[in-house]
């Protein structure tokens, strides 16, 4: 029987390419007295290539930005403060998140959440979304003094909501910080699909979350039976 439903943050419930769109537009057009100097389509493009996808911290990516667009006025440290305070108004959810959490809490399935990040950050987008109110546990990289792929802090979720990895299933993007290190901790892993990459060896491949209350009727139907 399938118990619980553990998802990933970034490119799983957050629409972070599309939001990182958003932000650095809004970013451009509000602190455009000191931005004015570079076009504003050429400041989007560089910051998503800097970015990469949020795998490089954005200290780096705003000092790179200053020294290269000679940017004067304000220094690398304030844009990154802009991001840490402003991002979280720019957050956009993937389709059909609140309806697929609420089909899934209707179930009886408890909800967990694991992301890697900083603490307070990721928590505001998380209360951005409105989806706080869902999970009886939300793990944090920075504030758990562990990270994905390690398997301690998926050990740390299944305990805090009092179930085995075989009643449990993870959601998430990324092939190996996700997928293959909840299977290696004994949990069902539903693959996002992500088109960064492919040939992923999930249990399940999902485009859209509404496919997860059927893959949680599946598992649980197939458990029965046997």
């Amino acid at each position: 029987m399938i118990r619980a439903v553990v998802f990933d943050l970034d490119g799983t419930l957050l629409n972070r390419d599309a939001s990182i769109k958003v932000f650095i537009e809004k970013q451009y057009q509000r602190l455009n007295k000191w931005l004015n100097h570079i076009p504003k389509d050429k400041y989007i493009t560089r910051f998503i290539e800097l970015d990469n996808r949020g795998y490089v911290w954005k200290d780096k990516v705003y000092q790179h930005l200053v020294d290269e667009f000679d940017i004067t006025g304000l220094t690398g440290d304030e844009l990154l403060q802009d991001y840490i305070s402003q991002f979280k108004e720019s957050c956009v959810p993937f389709p059909n998140l609140i309806s697929t959490l609420e089909k899934l809490i209707n179930k009886n399935i408890v909800l967990g959440m694991i992301t890697n990040g900083k603490g307070q950050f990721q928590m505001d987008n998380v209360k951005a979304l409105g989806i706080e109110k869902y999970f009886k546990t939300i793990l944090i990289s920075e504030w758990e003094g562990t990270k994905k792929p390690e398997p301690q802090i998926f050990q740390t979720a299944l305990d805090k909501l009092n179930v085995l990895p075989s009643e449990s299933i993870f959601v998430g993007d990324h092939p190996e910080k996700d997928v293959k290190a909840a299977q290696n901790v004994g949990m069902k892993c539903v693959w996002k699909r992500d088109y960064q990459w492919d040939n992923v060896k999930a249990d399940f491949i999902v485009e859209d979350l509404k496919e997860l209350p059927l893959i949680v009727d599946k598992l649980s139907h197939n458990i029965k039976s046997c």
